[in-house]
């Protein structure tokens, strides 16, 4: 099998006979990372629009604001164990191959959701049940640490050098369809059933769905072959040295876009409710419209990279986040209606999509071959533990300590100061060979 003098990894260095597939597999290649990280990301994010039931359920009735903070403490509780999962499931890319990272990745995100829907409430069995509920975060954070990496990495050398932003923004794509699930589940159900029928049973039914459709997800990544890329290096040289301002670099681009993912289109949702005086379907419709944006406009910035470079994406999108933030928080506060949350969330989805689209080709281009598996994951675990773990719980801390709900602006504005800066000091990447 022979290297393309244009990139590493693309389906581009498959030839007749010369290994398990003999035509590109272009379309398993896409579906097997895709749909498994959807099923990632709706297990991961609908604990978050369903937070509010989540709270009443498993932690001791007190003040609104004293639950709200303890139920989202054990969401970031998860983050948490995203380094560690990126760690494991980078060790196990680098060593047993990439599709065997993410087999394992799928199996540890089903042990953690599952069983949420089964844990009694605090009135039943007592601390059991938020210790329950936390342990299964944990392991959904161990699951997601690894498979943001691995499944970049999977993309990135799958990819064909001009065409590497679009492929591997697909996968943000995806995490933006998971997540859309889990919030078009969420709204759905807050429609058609009561709020009793909700706290009581409605808002476990989403944790079921996620583990009816595992076995899909499994079967598509137990057929699809390893990236030419890792074969190759596997037969190659020793690991090529990274030095600590590339890790520091990455985890810099990933700031802004993990920051405004978790405020704009997770966070915003309760927010929406509690500032805005919108109901909880309004919110969640709302925001399940934005994520539908935001997921099909990702890929047109992915593609836009290959064309016009990943930096200028990158930097007009941090400059107008950190301007706007401030106004659309107090916008959303001023209850200005449910069409103009849609709006506002609309707009904010167009340039969200442009670090989504640019930000992971930039940095898993950063890396060699050898390593890009763990240096990616653990770049991604602990730029999203930092950014975006207790992004919602920094939120309600700053809105108590200011009075002002316009306060979480603070946070997305230094999160997206971090990502211009790193993004200004960077290497244009775009069409670059992978080492």
């Amino acid at each position: 099998m022979s290297q393309s003098t244009d990139t590493c990894g693309a389906h581009e260095l498959f030839q007749p006979g010369a290994g398990p597939t003999s035509a590109p597999p272009t379309a398993r290649v896409l579906g097997a990372a895709a749909v498994g990280n959807l099923l990632e990301w709706y297990d991961w994010g609908v604990y978050g629009f369903l937070i509010t039931y989540i709270g009443l359920n498993f932690f001791p009735s007190g003040s609104s604001s004293a639950t709200l903070m303890m139920t989202f403490a054990a969401f970031g509780a998860g983050f948490l164990m995203r380094p560690l999962g990126a760690v494991a499931a980078g060790w196990i890319g680098e060593t047993h191959g990439r599709k065997d990272a993410l087999l394992v990745t799928l199996l540890v995100m089903a042990m953690g959701t599952v069983p949420i829907a089964f844990i009694p409430s605090y009135q039943s069995i007592g601390l059991w049940a938020p210790l329950l509920l936390l342990l299964c975060r944990l392991l959904q954070g161990l699951s997601t640490g690894g498979e943001l990496g691995g499944s970049l990495a999977f993309l990135a050398e799958w990819a064909p050098a001009r065409h590497r932003g679009l492929y591997v923004s697909l996968q943000q794509a995806s995490t933006h369809g998971g997540t859309l699930l889990g919030s078009a589940a969420a709204a759905s159900l807050n429609a058609v059933l009561t709020p009793e029928q909700m706290n009581d049973w409605g808002w476990r039914l989403p944790f079921l769905a996620g583990g009816a459709l595992l076995p899909v997800a499994l079967w598509l990544r137990f057929n699809i072959d390893e990236t030419p890329c890792y074969l190759a290096a596997k037969r190659g040289a020793a690991a090529a040295s990274v030095p600590a301002r590339e890790l520091a670099r990455a985890m810099g681009l990933i700031a802004a876009p993990v920051a405004c993912q978790y405020l704009f289109f997770t966070y915003m949702a309760t927010f929406a409710v509690r500032y805005g005086g919108l109901t909880e379907a309004e919110a969640l419709g709302a925001n399940t419209a934005a994520l539908a944006m935001l997921m099909l406009c990702t890929p047109i910035m992915g593609a836009a990279s290959d064309r016009f470079g990943r930096k200028p994406l990158l930097l007009a999108a941090s400059m107008l986040l950190l301007l706007a933030a401030g106004p659309v928080f107090a916008s959303v506060a001023s209850a200005p209606g449910a069409a103009s949350v849609l709006i506002l969330q609309a707009l904010l989805a167009i340039v969200v999509s442009m670090l989504h689209g640019a930000g992971p080709a930039a940095v898993t281009e950063l890396f060699p071959t050898h390593g890009r598996a763990l240096l990616v994951s653990i770049a991604y675990g602990l730029g999203v533990a930092l950014a975006g773990g207790f992004a919602p719980l920094a939120a309600i801390w700053l809105i108590d300590r200011t009075g002002s709900p316009a306060a979480p602006a603070l946070y997305i504005a230094a999160a997206c100061g971090i990502t211009a800066w790193s993004a200004a000091r960077m290497p244009e990447t775009a069409q670059r060979r992978l080492a």
